[in-house]
């Protein structure tokens, strides 16, 4: 029986309090929102985790770590090391993307690792057995794919990332379109490669039951996946990028006829003018399901410093409704991300769905900031640490601009808040005050 299922059957389970606990929320408002699918709780009973993450409306905005090898880097002992900094800086869940190396040794030591709820895109797996066995990516047979997906869910993956909404119909939309980025999506242009080569169906569209039947077996959240969301921002909310949606929210109902919990992912490249409204569109068209975003991007410009236009692009999406945010980090676009890329790319993201939770009304973040504005006011640096998203920065920075008084180097015996609150105490007798 899946989680969905029992709460449905009236069972308040232990993961649902837990849930609740954290977020603030009554166990019963949230079982209400579990069951109407407009939130999800990535949890494989083969997978222990320290706490169960509810990802969803009325929760807090989560963030999701990318990590994992590829062909030129494949050291397992480097991503073990960003899980360890994903924990660290407080990433809700992470994302093992490996496509180099024993990607079977590298995911069970990732998830042997790692407390949080990891999730994975089978396809790589899939595909790239498929070039080692039989040299092409088209070689790969539809038993193949369905194999990989059943055997990552006994090594106990919590959530999938599944490109079941990319199909032949959308592959026409595509090519009528004339695209500028064409498909940035790696899962997705495995499958674009294999259905146009066979002229056949995307075999998660086609058999999509099948799929079902692992997720219900194995308590499996399903991911579905944007194998057409826009790469460049003159390619944001076009056809094939709609059709694709469309489809997802048509398969979303069928999923909660089977008590299989799913997400939707998207978006990609949006400028910032369609950020809300492509969050509003995937509510309204996926049955409020939850909105899990990369990014959005809202320049193309910006190679280094993609997690800053990540972070702008994921606060107003987050506001908006979004529900989870995937990072980017600064190595977007241009190589495999260092563990030190990976801790910028969380911190940013990790801003943006606060700066989000702010407006959203979420328990416990406004007051966060009125206690740091508090105690900034008195000086007090030792309560300032207390309450920051990075306290090491925080410390190194105070360590190597420190200042000869009580306030900050950048303005020492200047500092506003020092001026005004002596004269304030003084009651405005000028001449009490002095530097």
């Amino acid at each position: 029986m899946t989680h969905r299922e029992k709460v449905r059957k009236g069972q308040l389970t232990s993961a649902l309090k837990k849930v609740a606990k954290q977020e603030k929320i009554s166990p019963e408002e949230l079982a209400e929102l579990f069951i109407a699918g407009k939130i999800v709780i990535p949890h494989n009973p083969r997978h222990h985790l320290r706490q169960p993450i509810g990802i969803g409306s009325k929760l807090r905005t989560k963030v999701n770590v990318n990590l994992g090898t590829s062909l030129d880097f494949p050291s397992l002992e480097t991503e073990l090391e960003k899980v360890k900094v994903a924990i660290e800086y407080e990433a809700d869940t992470l994302m093992d993307l490996s496509t180099g190396g024993d990607l079977q040794e590298i995911r069970r030591q990732i998830l042997a690792a790692s407390p949080l709820p990891v999730g994975t895109v089978p396809i790589y797996q899939a595909a790239i057995e498929a070039i080692d066995r039989r040299g092409s990516i088209v070689a790969m047979t539809e038993d193949d794919l369905f194999t990989v997906i059943e055997a990552q869910a006994k090594e106990g993956v919590d959530f999938m990332t599944v490109h079941c909404g990319l199909t032949l119909r959308g592959l026409e939309r595509l090519k009528k379109q004339g695209r500028i980025a064409d498909v940035v999506s790696r899962g997705g242009a495995f499958h674009v490669a294999w259905m146009l080569h066979h002229d056949r169906e995307n075999p998660l569209f086609a058999s999509f039951d099948r799929l079902l039947e692992i997720a219900r077996r194995y308590d499996i959240t399903l991911s579905l996946g944007d194998g057409l969301r826009p790469g460049a921002i003159a390619d944001a909310t076009d056809r094939p990028q709609v059709e694709e949606l469309l489809t997802l929210g048509e398969l979303v109902k069928v999923a909660w006829e089977w008590d299989v919990q799913v997400m939707i992912e998207g978006r990609g490249h949006l400028p910032l003018d369609q950020i809300e409204m492509n969050v509003k569109l995937e509510k309204k068209l996926c049955h409020e399901a939850p909105f899990y975003v990369l990014g959005p991007l809202v320049t193309d410009i910006a190679p280094g410093y993609d997690h800053i236009v990540s972070a702008i692009g994921g606060a107003i999406a987050a506001a908006a409704g979004a529900d989870f945010l995937c990072y980017v980090t600064p190595a977007e676009h241009l190589g495999l991300p260092t563990v030190e890329d990976v801790k910028e790319g969380l911190i940013a993201a990790r801003i943006a769905a606060h700066a989000a939770d702010i407006v959203k009304g979420i328990p416990g973040a406004k007051e966060r900031d009125l206690q740091l504005s508090k105690v900034r006011k008195a000086l007090d640096w030792e309560a300032q640490r207390r309450f920051v998203i990075d306290p090491k920065k925080y410390d190194e920075i105070r360590r190597r601009r420190s200042s000869k008084t009580e306030a900050c180097s950048m303005c020492g015996k200047y500092c506003a808040m020092r001026i005004v609150r002596q004269f304030l105490d003084s009651r405005g007798k000028a001449d009490e005050f002095c530097f």
